[in-house]
């Protein structure tokens, strides 16, 4: 579970009718002030370059988070990170949406910090109705230190497809059929976070921060969000809108193939084949994904 603790171009507001209705879509721009704020950490939290560029700082005193000022059901997703370089253990960059209350939904990406020429770790995880324990690890196929890349989720009523650079990594079905709970009713926001984690994080907690290396730096850019924004109780999109590809996109025949080759290269952990934490039997979306 990730901690708790858009350009300077106008967002535009697509509206489209059909027949009577209207479907909303939240456009986004790069302007991190239009688009966030800044919830803790104190000044180490900046929004840079006309609000284009927001960076995360984490010392021995204390890290530092953001949230989005609107709160989403359903949407596509996308924000540029650049994580920590250099020895990072024991920190996490997490970037994630979540729902408010005991049975909240979340959908996360955390991201764990090295030593030094050590690849990074990126953890994804999936809560529903205040359940996750679904973890997904992988490494990445490139530095993620050296320079800017694009992490989306992908979320409509049937699937969450976690990407990186546009190549699915991850995809989580809608298996309610099989009792399987999916985030579907309750609105998320956006968070992200830089903290301390050394008690877990880098190779289970063995390796600790090393804060000579302070201050920890991540840094974003380029949010977009092309999603159904929530608000006073009613979502800006109708479930059948024709107009939004991405609420009924699927992975197609080439996506696939790259989901494939991802997890056979590059997925390093992954719940429904750790047989001893499940010794009775893997949970049931585990047969079907």
């Amino acid at each position: 579970m990730a901690s708790k603790n858009s350009s300077s171009s106008l967002c535009l507001m697509l509206v489209i009718p059909l027949l009577v209705s209207f479907y909303v879509v939240a456009c986004s721009a790069g302007d991190f002030n239009q688009e966030f704020q800044i919830t803790w950490g104190d000044g180490r939290a900046k929004m840079l370059n006309n609000s284009n560029l927001l960076t995360l700082s984490l010392d021995r005193a204390s890290g530092s988070g953001f949230q989005s000022k609107n709160e989403y059901l359903f949407g596509k997703i996308d924000m540029q990170l650049k994580l920590v370089p250099g020895n990072s253990a024991g920190t996490v960059t997490a970037y994630y949406l979540s729902s408010k209350g005991s049975n909240w939904d979340e959908i996360d990406f955390e991201f764990l910090g090295n030593l030094s020429g050590d690849p990074y770790i990126l953890h994804t995880n999936v809560f529903s109705q205040g359940k996750g324990n679904r973890e997904q690890q992988f490494y990445l196929w490139f530095d993620p230190t050296a320079d800017f890349h694009t992490y989306s989720v992908l979320w409509n009523p049937q699937r969450i497809v976690f990407l990186v650079d546009n190549t699915p990594i991850r995809e989580f079905k809608n298996l309610e059929s099989l009792g399987v709970p999916f985030p579907k009713s309750q609105p998320m926001r956006i968070f992200s976070s830089l903290w301390n984690a050394d008690d877990w994080a880098t190779r289970g907690g063995r390796v600790k921060t090393d804060w000579s290396k302070a201050p920890f730096t991540a840094s974003y850019r380029n949010f977009n969000a092309n999603a159904c924004v929530w608000s006073a109780g009613k979502s800006s999109c109708k479930s059948n809108s024709r107009t939004n590809a991405w609420l009924s996109q699927e992975l197609d025949a080439a996506s696939q193939q790259r989901l494939r080759w991802v997890q056979r290269k590059y997925m390093i952990y992954n719940y429904c084949t750790d047989k001893k934490r499940f010794p009775q039997g893997f949970p049931l979306e585990c047969t079907r994904s």
